[in-house]
């Protein structure tokens, strides 16, 4: 399991053996790249991450993740929208995935099988949706990951 900023992206979005699962990660890639103005990272489980912000649960646990990610898991993608969960963001989000097209929804992510299955613009809105509730309830953190 990889660790933040230490495995390849590129050699992660190499190994993809199927062509089109390979050129669909390339383009998600690009998306969330222009959408998050961040470059790409390793996160564990696989888990391509862009941008960072350091979360605090009522609990006290408290940690860093991806602001937003995705996995090129073997059958689908699995793509981490966490701020399309606050209460706020609901009712916006549950109309954008009824325009997204074929997907399905898990408890904390977004699961699509091939990008041409759903609406490139619909699927940016609720990117930028997600980005912007988890800008406003956690801190940002912006220092760059250390180099290897």
């Amino acid at each position: 399991m990889a660790t933040a900023g230490t495995t390849d992206v590129g050699e992660t979005l190499g190994a993809i053996a199927n062509p089109q699962r390979r050129d669909d990660a390339a383009r998600l890639t690009a998306l969330l790249q222009r959408l998050t103005g961040e470059e790409p990272r390793m996160w564990p489980g696989n888990i391509i991450g862009f941008g960072r912000y350091h979360y605090r649960y009522a609990s006290g646990r408290e940690g860093d993740t991806c602001l937003v990610g995705f996995s090129p898991r073997p059958a689908e993608f699995s793509i981490y929208l966490m701020g399309i969960y606050f209460p706020d963001s609901t009712e916006p989000a549950k109309l954008l995935l009824q325009q997204l097209g074929k997907h399905r929804m898990g408890k904390a992510c977004l699961y699509v099988k091939r990008l041409s299955d759903v609406d490139q613009a619909v699927l940016a809105q609720l990117v930028e949706l997600s980005i912007s509730k988890l800008r406003e309830h956690y801190v940002q953190i912006r220092e760059p990951f250390a180099r290897h």
